[in-house]
């Protein structure tokens, strides 16, 4: 309290310092409430002060009780989460016995898991809900280092998952470029008769080319580099009023990523066959592309005009591969040809015709486009130039079109003459410009409603492509086993850029160096392209150490200028076979020679002589062969062998020779050994390497 200054009196004051004219009680909650005190003499002041003060002190009490009873959190109750803690405490073997339901949240039991065909460790370990650490720790325990970003295959993980009692499944891969071309069946009242689409194959230089060159009354034949047919083409022609598309594929065995776009475009296949050839290699893979595509095929057994024609032979021969005549009670068509006298090409024409009746071949014009993309290629006035046969609906000039990674506006349209055109129906072969960039050879064509669409379309592909890029880079990463043996010169690699004019080429050559590959030697295509070998194709060999082969393309000035600096191998050709030969040349040369055990002659010893720093020397009578002087040699008693290594010197009497005879003596010292006895039999031999095939 204080005096006050006029009366002398004590004044009382509250507990938070403020007179008792404004006293401060505590309400509900602990709330701070005022409580005026009436003007009075003192001490009446100071007793009212004090029963409030025991009033306030029971209320206070009463709040705080009632606190505890609710539970309530105030400024003087109970901690914050005092409840949570409290149940924290509880030992874990107390914990065990909670219900199920409050269980089930500590953990969650995992009994099946999908997973991709690849997967980290971490990821692994989350997909079994458990820390990653631990199982990296599990693993370490079982003998197994691993690391959180270790990545597995799914057989690996599967043996993982099995040791915590969790079944993995193999997730299925969604196919999001199957999905984007997925389309809806068509109405059959839309559909309307298309001409037939005829894929000519056989084997090289069984005359496609010049069958083709018949029918087509042209003269192309002669300016193909060795017979072969670089690209593929596409014909339309008119037989008695009706329309025929022929593709024209390579006949050679490289060009099978082609021949098998070729076949999966193509109604009709025709077998090309030389009467006085038969059945060769290319013809038997061409007869299973047709029956992969399932095609119908017509043999066309050409060169019967040749003196050697034996067209039963080839009946007989193709009847074996399930291409058994009409006439034998089959249902493969025959058609003998000969191109060079146009003797059999009506029947053939008239024999195609009747097929694709009896195929009933129908398709909707009135709808979007579709159609594959036969060849593509960079042209240096026009840009990305591609070859497309239309499948489905009409394909016009200024449609927005995707396919692959490429979009654009149909900017021209011509036919193979090099005529004009607005518009192309099913069946028909054109050639394209408009496109951002050159496609890849059997590419879906779409056409869409808008440019954006076609741009969405084909980022699409771009990202796909990208991940499976990813994928391919992680799955050779993941090869750590081949890159040691390429380390370790166990194994070695043939790196290789190529080049060509056109998209097909590209794939075709890559594909049949892929082929060369072999346990020892690895081809390595790292870069494949459209177009003129540049400075950057030159840079990037020498980095990689690596060879360009050129495929109908040259490099440009300042290229060669670089490749002779930095020592990079350009080699070009015009016909496959060349670099094929040349590839295998080079693969030869890398792999380790093979060699194999000569047996070159036996002796027997029939004396042991002993000199002075030499030691034993045996003396041995050739009974078979040659001995040489550094041949190698075993020593056998009997039917065991003591011995096996070198000779040290060989001798007659006492001149060192190259080589005793059979039929002579000579004295022998081996390298680091001389128990022999007489008796024992002397085997020379050498290793002689063995030439590649």
């Amino acid at each position: 309290g204080s005096r006050d200054g006029q009366s002398g009196e004590r004044r009382p004051f509250g507990r938070d310092g403020q007179s008792s004219q404004s006293r401060t009680s505590f309400g509900q909650g602990g709330q701070r409430k005022s409580s005026p005190v009436p003007a009075g003499d003192g001490a009446l002041a100071h007793k009212t002060s004090r029963d409030h003060r025991k009033d306030n002190s029971k209320e206070y009490d009463r709040n705080r009780e009632e606190r505890r009873e609710n539970g309530k959190h105030s400024q003087f109750g109970s901690r914050p989460n005092q409840s949570k803690k409290q149940f924290n405490r509880i030992p874990k073997a107390l914990q065990q016995n909670q219900p199920k339901n409050e269980q089930s949240k500590v953990k969650e039991v995992v009994t099946e898991i999908k997973i991709p065909e690849k997967i980290t460790i971490r990821e692994l370990a989350e997909a079994m809900k458990m820390a990653p650490t631990a199982l990296v720790k599990d693993l370490f325990m079982k003998g197994q280092m691993v690391t959180v970003n270790h990545e597995v295959p799914f057989e690996k993980a599967q043996e993982i998952a099995m040791e915590y009692d969790i079944i993995a499944e193999q997730e299925e891969k969604e196919d999001v470029i199957g999905a984007l071309l997925a389309e809806d069946a068509e109405d059959e009242k839309d559909m309307v008769p298309r001409p037939p689409v005829v894929c000519v194959m056989g084997h090289v230089d069984h005359g496609k080319t010049s069958l083709l060159d018949a029918i087509r009354n042209t003269h192309v034949t002669d300016r193909e580099a060795g017979g072969i047919t670089q690209h593929i083409g596409a014909y339309m022609v008119t037989v008695h009023g009706q329309k025929i598309t022929f593709l024209d594929t390579p006949g050679h065995e490289a060009f099978t990523a082609m021949r098998m776009r070729g076949a999966n475009s193509t109604d009709i296949a025709v077998l090309v066959v030389a009467a006085d050839d038969g059945v060769m290699p290319q013809t038997v893979e061409a007869i299973n592309h047709a029956k992969a595509a399932k095609v119908d095929i017509i043999v066309a057994i050409n060169k019967i005009d040749k003196p050697g024609a034996n067209i039963e032979r080839v009946k007989q021969e193709l009847s074996e591969y399930e291409l058994v005549p009409e006439e034998w009670g089959g249902q493969t068509i025959f058609c003998p040809v000969s191109a060079k006298t146009q003797e059999g090409i009506e029947n053939l024409l008239e024999m195609i015709l009747l097929t694709a009746e009896m195929a009933e071949l129908k398709a909707n014009p009135n709808r979007k486009a579709r159609g594959l993309v036969l060849e593509a290629k960079l042209d240096k006035g026009r840009g990305p130039v591609a070859t497309i046969l239309v499948q489905k609906g009409t394909l016009k000039q200024g449609d927005f079109i995707a396919c692959g990674s490429a979009h654009g506006k149909v900017r021209a349209m011509t036919d193979e003459k090099g005529k004009r055109l607005t518009k192309a129906k099913p069946s028909m072969p054109v050639e394209i410009i408009g496109l951002s960039s050159v496609p890849d050879a059997g590419e879906v064509l779409v056409a869409l409603n808008s440019d954006k669409e076609a741009k969405a379309f084909a980022q699409t592909f771009v990202t796909e492509g990208k991940k499976t890029l990813i994928e391919e880079t992680k799955t050779q990463m993941s090869l750590d086993d081949l890159f040691n043996q390429i380390q370790e010169g166990k194994l070695k690699e043939l790196p290789i850029v190529v080049k060509a004019d056109v998209q097909g080429s590209v794939e075709a050559v890559k594909q049949s160096l892929l082929k060369l590959s072999n346990d020892e030697v690895v081809v390595k295509v790292i870069h494949g392209g459209v177009g003129n070998i540049n400075e950057s194709d030159v840079s990037l060999a020498a980095a990689s150490n690596a060879i360009i082969i050129g495929f109908n393309v040259r490099p440009d000035a300042t290229a060669k200028q670089m490749a002779e600096t930095q020592k990079v191998d350009v080699h070009l050709y015009n016909v496959i076979y060349e670099a094929l030969e040349d590839v295998e040349r080079a693969l030869n040369g890398m792999r380790a020679a093979v060699y194999e055990e000569k047996i070159l002659g036996h002796a027997e010893i029939r004396q042991i002589f002993k000199a002075s720093g030499i030691g034993n020397i045996a003396g041995a009578y050739v009974k078979d062969g040659i001995f040489q002087r550094n041949c190698s040699v075993r020593v056998f008693r009997g039917e065991e062998k003591l011995y096996e290594g070198s000779l040290a010197s060989l001798k007659r009497f006492k001149d060192d020779v190259k080589e005793v005879r059979e039929g002579y003596e000579c004295g022998l010292v081996f390298k680091d050994f001389g128990d022999f006895e007489i008796d024992d039999t002397v085997e020379a031999y050498t290793m002689v390497e063995v030439p590649r095939t």
